[in-house]
């Protein structure tokens, strides 16, 4: 009886430890700069999955070759866990690549904070260039003066909106906005993003 008593003592401390580690699962995005163009930094997003299974995050998922991996995970050391991450592509693929770290909070408030909310219907016009850190010391008169009368722009801690309604292949502006903020960035355009809260929506 008292063996008894003991191995349900166990499994119900077993259950709680689980229970607890999955209140403690967040999801995040970790979206790559500049991977699979042009037959440079190549990285298949099978591959990537099987990473970020390793280093053990949970729930895995892609969308688009371009690198937008959505995953949970306990860890709060989004630093450390980014930094293995690049370890282990370089070591398995022989590159480094940027990737900004993006928790699922950090995607609803971008899309509920849009400054224009009348291109989101036409999603191609709308980007949205998600920043490494807050720009310090951004050259807000130098991007004004590359824009085109039909582009805006606005800046936000964590997120640089560019509207470019002529398409953004031939914009000066994007063209120049990382080196004029100074700080890294990568651009997703708003269909992107939505399909994103879409997806993490979904757990």
């Amino acid at each position: 009886m008292p063996n008894k008593h003991a191995g349900f003592i166990r499994t119900t401390i077993f259950i709680m430890r689980l229970h607890k580690r999955h209140n403690q699962m967040k999801t995040y995005i970790a979206l790559f700069r500049a991977i699979n163009i042009g037959g440079k930094n190549i990285l298949t997003m099978k591959a990537l999955i099987a990473i970020l299974e390793n280093l053990g995050a949970l729930k895995v998922k892609t969308y688009i070759q371009s690198g937008n991996a959505l995953f949970q995970t306990s860890e709060r050391n989004l630093s450390e866990f980014k930094s293995k991450l690049i370890s282990h592509i370089k070591l398995q693929h022989g590159f480094e690549p940027q990737i900004m770290m993006v928790a699922r909070e950090t995607i609803e408030k971008v899309i509920l904070e849009s400054p224009y909310p009348e291109a989101e219907t036409d999603p191609s016009s709308l980007h949205l260039g998600f920043l490494a850190t807050p720009p310090s010391h951004p050259q807000l008169a130098e991007l004004n003066a590359l824009k085109k009368e039909s582009e805006r722009f606005h800046l936000s801690p964590s997120v640089f909106y560019l509207h470019t309604p002529e398409g953004i292949g031939r914009s000066k502006l994007a063209a120049k906005a990382e080196k004029l903020l100074g700080v890294a960035m990568t651009y997703r355009n708003w269909k992107t993003v939505c399909k994103i809260r879409e997806m993490a929506d979904e757990g």
